[in-house]
C-alpha cells in the first residue's frame, strides 16, 4: 500500500518557508523606503541651502543696485517655502514622538541591512533542515514551469512590438524624406523636417542594430515554445519521458529545462557584446 503523506508536516514547513521569505520581501521595502527618507532629511536641507545662495547670487549678479522682478522673487520665495515646509515635515515624522508616520524612524540603514542579512541566514538555515526529497522539488519546479514560459512570451512579445515599432518608424520617416524632398524644390522651406526625418532614421537604424529586438523576441519565443514542448511530453508521458520510474523522468525533465535557459541566458550575453565580441566568441 503507499505510504501516506506527511501532509501537516508538509503544510508546516511550507508556510515557515513562506513566513522567512515574507520578512525578507518587507526588510527590502523596509530598506528602499528608509534609503529615501534619510536621503530626503539631508538632501532636502542642502537644496533649501542652495537655492537661497542662487536667489541671493542672482540678486547680486543682476539687480544689484534695483529691485529684483517680482516673477523671480515670487518663484524662488515658493521653491524656498516648499523646501522650508518639506524639511519640516520630515523632522517632524522622524524626531517627533507624537506622530507615528514613519516605521523605521531613528533607524540607520545599516541595522536594516544587518537584520535582512540575519533575515536570509535563517531562511537558508530553515530551507535546508526542511529540504524535501529531490523528486518533490522537481515536482514543483514543474509546477513552476508554466509561470516562467508566460514571462518568456511576454518579453518575446514586448520586444517584437519594439521591432515593429522601429520598422514603422523607419518606413514612415523614409518615405517621408522622399516625399518632402520632392514637394519641395528646392527644399528650403522643409529644411528642418528633412534633418529632422534623417536624425529619426539614423537613430532607429542605430537602436535597431544595437539592442536587436527583433533577435531577442525570437530566441525568447523559441525557448518558450521549447520548454512548453518538453513540459507536454512529460505530461503526456512520450519519448524522452516515457520511462517507468516518475523520478527518472522528472530529473530528466529538469535537467533538459534548466539546459535550454542555460542556452537563453547565453544568447541574450552574446546578444549585449559588441559585434567585434561576438565574432569571437562564435
Amino acid at each position: 500500500m503507499p505510504q501516506p503523506l506527511n501532509t501537516f508536516g508538509d503544510a508546516m514547513t511550507t508556510d515557515v518557508l513562506i513566513e522567512h521569505r515574507r520578512e525578507i520581501a518587507d526588510l527590502k521595502q523596509r530598506i528602499k523606503n528608509r534609503q529615501l527618507q534619510v536621503f530626503g532629511l539631508f538632501a532636502t536641507p542642502i537644496i533649501l541651502v542652495a537655492e537661497l545662495l542662487a536667489w541671493a547670487s542672482l540678486k547680486i549678479l543682476f539687480w544689484l543696485r534695483s529691485d529684483t522682478p517680482s516673477a523671480i522673487n515670487e518663484i524662488n520665495g515658493g521653491i524656498a517655502l516648499f523646501l522650508g515646509l518639506a524639511v519640516v515635515v520630515q523632522l517632524v515624522a522622524e524626531f517627533s514622538e507624537e506622530f507615528d508616520v514613519w516605521r523605521d524612524r531613528k533607524t540607520s540603514v545599516r541595522e536594516l541591512k544587518l537584520k535582512l542579512s540575519l533575515a536570509e541566514e535563517r531562511h537558508i538555515l530553515e530551507a535546508r533542515r526542511r529540504t524535501p526529497p529531490a523528486s518533490d522539488r522537481q515536482a514543483s519546479y514543474k509546477e513552476r514551469l508554466p509561470g516562467e514560459i508566460m514571462r518568456l512570451r511576454q518579453e518575446s512579445q514586448h520586444y517584437r512590438r519594439v521591432h515593429l515599432l522601429m520598422q514603422w518608424l523607419l518606413f514612415v520617416s523614409s518615405a517621408a524624406i522622399s516625399a518632402v524632398t520632392a514637394w519641395y524644390d528646392p527644399p528650403q522651406p522643409a529644411k528642418g523636417a528633412l534633418i529632422g526625418l534623417g536624425f529619426t532614421v539614423t537613430v532607429i537604424t542605430a537602436a535597431a542594430g544595437y539592442f536587436k529586438p527583433r533577435e531577442r523576441a525570437f530566441n525568447l519565443q523559441q525557448t518558450a515554445d521549447s520548454i512548453e514542448q518538453h513540459a507536454t511530453a512529460l505530461e503526456l508521458g512520450i519519448a524522452p519521458y516515457n520511462a517507468t520510474e516518475e523520478a527518472k523522468n522528472l530529473e530528466l525533465f529538469a535537467t533538459t529545462v534548466e539546459g535550454l535557459r542555460a542556452e537563453q541566458r547565453m544568447r541574450e550575453q552574446q546578444l549585449d557584446q559588441p559585434q567585434q565580441g561576438q565574432q569571437q566568441v562564435i
